[in-house]
C-alpha cells in the first residue's frame, strides 16, 4: 500500500483537484484507493460526495484508533466500489496546532488499514500540524504548485519540509516530485517560471505538466471522475493523471 500526500504550501494552486484527478485515475485503473480529507475546508469530500459516516478526519486525529477508522470510512458517490474515502470536517483544524510529539497519530491510525493499493492524503495548503501529521505518514510527497512567482518560492518550503519530516519523524518519506498545475500556453510569465522550476528543482519537476481546462472545474463541480466528463479537454486531462498515477505508482514502497 503506497501512501501517498498531496500538499502545498501556498494556497490556491489546484492541490485538491490533482488529488481528484488521480483518484479519478485510480477508480478508472482499478487501483483500490483510499482518499482521507485533512484540509479543514473539506473541498475534496464534497467533490467525492461519499455516503453518509459515523466520524470523519478530526474524530481520528482525536481517537486514532481501529474502531473510529471503521466508523469514518465511506464510500464515494464516484463508484459502487473501489473509491472510499474518510471525510474532511472544520473541526480537524483544532489538531493544526498539535505538539511535535502528537504528528505519528495518522500513521497509526493508518496501521489499522487494509485492502487498498493506494492512500492520498490531501493536506491543507500550510505548515500547521496537519499538514505536518500527514506527511509523516506517507512514504511519498507530490507537491503542487503553479507557475508563479509565490507558488515557486513555495515549492521550496514545502521540499525542506519533506527534507525535515525524513531527518525526523518520518524517516520513509521522500518527495515524489512536483507537479506544475494550471499552465497556460501563450503565457509568456507562465513559460519564464516554468524555465525557472526546471532550473532550480531539475528532475524532481514531475512531467506532464496538468493544463488549465474549465472541464476539470465542471466535473468537480458535478461531483464527478474527470475521466466520465465528455469531452477532449477532459480526455487530455484524464491522460495526464493517468501518468502521474503511473509514476507514483513505481516509487519503491519504504515503510
Amino acid at each position: 500500500m503506497l501512501v501517498l500526500g498531496v500538499c502545498s504550501l501556498k494556497g490556491g494552486v489546484g492541490k485538491t483537484s490533482i488529488t481528484l484527478g488521480l483518484a479519478s485515475a485510480a477508480l478508472e485503473r482499478g487501483v483500490r484507493t483510499l482518499v482521507i480529507d485533512l484540509d479543514p475546508q473539506g473541498d475534496t469530500t464534497m467533490a467525492l460526495a461519499p455516503a453518509r459516516s459515523q466520524a470523519d478526519v478530526a474524530d481520528v486525529l482525536a481517537d486514532p484508533g481501529e474502531a473510529t477508522m471503521r466508523a469514518a470510512t465511506a464510500l464515494s458517490g464516484w463508484a459502487l466500489s473501489g473509491l472510499d474515502v474518510i471525510p474532511g470536517n472544520e473541526r480537524s483544524a483544532v489538531h493544526d496546532h498539535l505538539e511535535v510529539t502528537d504528528v505519528d497519530r495518522l500513521r497509526y491510525a493508518l496501521s489499522w488499514v487494509s485492502g487498498y493499493d493506494l492512500v492520498i492524503l490531501d493536506c491543507p495548503p500550510s505548515l500547521g500540524g496537519l499538514t505536518r501529521t500527514g506527511l509523516t505518514a506517507c512514504d511519498r510527497a507530490l507537491i503542487v504548485t503553479e507557475p508563479g512567482l509565490f507558488a515557486v518560492m513555495a515549492v521550496g518550503r514545502a521540499l525542506r519540509t519533506v527534507d525535515e519530516l525524513r531527518r525526523g519523524p518520518a524517516p520513509q518519506l521522500q518527495p515524489l516530485g512536483v507537479v506544475i498545475n494550471r499552465v497556460r500556453a501563450r503565457s509568456v510569465e507562465q513559460a519564464y517560471r516554468l524555465e525557472e522550476l526546471n532550473r532550480l528543482y531539475g528532475p524532481l519537476v514531475l512531467s506532464p505538466s496538468i493544463p488549465e481546462r474549465a472541464a476539470l472545474q465542471q466535473a468537480q463541480g458535478a461531483a464527478r471522475p474527470i475521466h466520465s466528463w465528455p469531452g477532449e479537454p477532459a480526455r487530455e486531462l484524464s491522460a495526464h493523471f493517468e501518468q502521474l498515477l503511473d509514476r507514483a505508482l513505481r516509487a519503491p514502497r519504504t515503510s
